[in-house]
């Protein structure tokens, strides 16, 4: 059984894991609500650009771009871009995603990687699959700023051939108790995911028809950028939300579970506590017996003996 003074450190340690547990805990919930409300801020800029390729796509259906439906020669080269975070403490949020990943570059001998976040590149190089490109941003707090540098590289690659196809693996916050890793196509676009869907005015009326100038084309090759950055973004922000919520949950459980062991903790200190006060009060008492009592029975017999003679 453990002493009074080890049980003593053994609850101060969980009380400053408590502390530290309970202080990540909010942390990353700040973190959530700021990285949701600047998803919502940039949301309606996406929509938008979404509305107008659907728009030229669907008045200029004979419109042959680079970005659309490319044909590959023989020699099919695919990218994937894969989006984790840069520390542990959140459940299996890096691992789902770095599985799935593993999963499709295992299908593809001549797969060209991507990693952005420090878990991913400590991943693959611990299993000895080589990464082609580290983007060395950090994966905490994204901005558009990085995600139109890293769209810049990718759609380079794209344009100068280098890569066929440019996949990008991240965690999607599906609800609070559900994360969800997940694969979309970045290059080349597919004219199915602009369906024609226009919106009538506030008043009910129609609207008018946009002319492109100097045309659908180069319209085109102006906003599909912004689109893609857009999309990158948006699977940034998404990855950077389910890691805080991950790290929300396991926090959450470990406080939890810190406030159980104290609990059982304290009961064991108690009784250890009042097992040594009892302890204590006997060895007083027993202490308080004299310890020559017969020789004091016997001198008391003598003097009795000499005053009744």
């Amino acid at each position: 059984m453990e002493s009074i003074k080890e049980i003593r450190t053994h609850i101060d340690s969980v009380e400053q894991t408590l502390k530290i547990t309970n202080a990540m805990y909010l942390i990353s919930s700040s973190k959530l609500r700021k990285a949701r409300r600047q998803l919502n801020d940039v949301q309606p800029y996406f929509m938008k650009i979404t509305e107008t390729i659907s728009d030229i796509l669907h008045r200029a259906a004979d419109v042959d771009h680079a970005y659309f439906d490319r044909r590959p020669d023989k020699k099919h080269r695919i990218g994937y871009i894969v989006i984790t975070g840069d520390k542990g403490l959140a459940g299996a949020y890096n691992h789902n995603v770095l599985r799935m990943a593993e999963e499709h570059i295992a299908k593809d001998a001549d797969a060209t990687l991507f990693v952005i976040g420090q878990a991913g590149r400590n991943y693959f190089r611990h299993r000895g699959i080589q990464v082609d490109g580290e983007f060395m941003y950090t994966a905490q707090d994204p901005t558009i700023y990085r995600a139109r540098e890293i769209s810049d590289t990718f759609i380079d690659l794209f344009r100068k051939g280098r890569l066929d196809e440019i996949y990008v693996v991240y965690t999607e916050m599906v609800s609070a108790m559900k994360l969800e890793p997940k694969m979309i196509k970045l290059l080349p676009l597919d004219r199915d995911a602009f369906p024609w869907n226009p919106r009538p005015r506030a008043d009910g009326t129609e609207r008018r028809e946009v002319t492109y100038m100097p045309s659908p084309g180069q319209v085109l090759n102006h906003i599909v950028p912004s689109y893609l950055k857009s999309v990158l973004f948006g699977t940034m922000v998404e990855s950077f939300c389910s890691e805080q919520n991950a790290r929300m949950s396991a926090m959450d459980t470990a406080t939890d579970n810190a406030r159980s062991l104290l609990k059982e903790l304290s009961l064991h200190y108690n009784r250890a506590r009042q097992s040594a006060i009892t302890q204590e009060i006997t060895e007083i008492v027993g202490g308080s017996q004299p310890s020559g009592e017969d020789d004091w029975d016997d001198d008391w017999d003598d003097d009795w003996d000499d005053a009744a003679e």
